[in-house]
């Protein structure tokens, strides 16, 4: 494999409401757009959202080197806790499990850096499910990314009966 030339954007969405995960991915080269809004992210921190290095654990920043971005203000001790905590810990993991799964090249990661936005629900509560759910979603959002996932036929074939967990629509809404 080789340095990616081109932006990679990937979607993870795992578990059950409220210990869903749901992570979105921007992987490119240093030097490039990414790098910018990387660099932007981090040194324009906001009420609620404070973009972090990623770790594996302390004085250990996940290669390529990640930038947290949390999607949901902290509302609480509890969410900032599984916020920083769990998920942070979860998305470090499932970088990792990327390149051990060959989504991203172990041997170019000094060359990249990734950005990964990360949503984690105020009424979580189970911090082993948000390590979990946030470390398949961002190994899986990255794998996307690298295949070029989702394709135009996948998303036209869904188009008109969309859902989540946030919303199941009527049948007179598919109408």
């Amino acid at each position: 494999m080789s340095v990616v030339k081109a932006a990679q954007i990937g979607e993870g969405f795992v578990g059950e409401v409220p210990h869903v995960a749901h992570v979105n991915t921007v992987f490119g080269v240093r030097g490039g757009p990414v790098e910018a809004a990387w660099a932007t992210a981090l040194a324009t921190p906001r009420a609620g959202h404070v973009p972090f290095v990623c770790v594996l654990r302390p004085n250990l920043p996940v290669q390529p080197m990640t930038l947290f971005v949390n999607k949901a203000a902290v509302v609480n001790d509890l969410h900032g806790t599984l916020t920083w905590g769990a998920a942070q810990a979860g998305v470090a993991a499932g970088v990792a499990d990327a390149i051990a799964a060959g989504a991203i090249d172990a041997s170019t990661v000094g060359d990249h850096c990734l950005i990964v936005a990360v949503w984690v629900d105020p009424a979580a509560t189970d911090a082993e499910l948000i390590y979990a759910h946030n470390r398949a979603a961002t190994s899986a959002a990255l794998a996307a990314g690298a295949r070029g996932e989702p394709s135009v036929t996948a998303v036209l074939a869904e188009r008109d009966s969309p859902w989540n967990p946030y919303f199941i629509p009527t049948a007179k809404d598919n109408a």
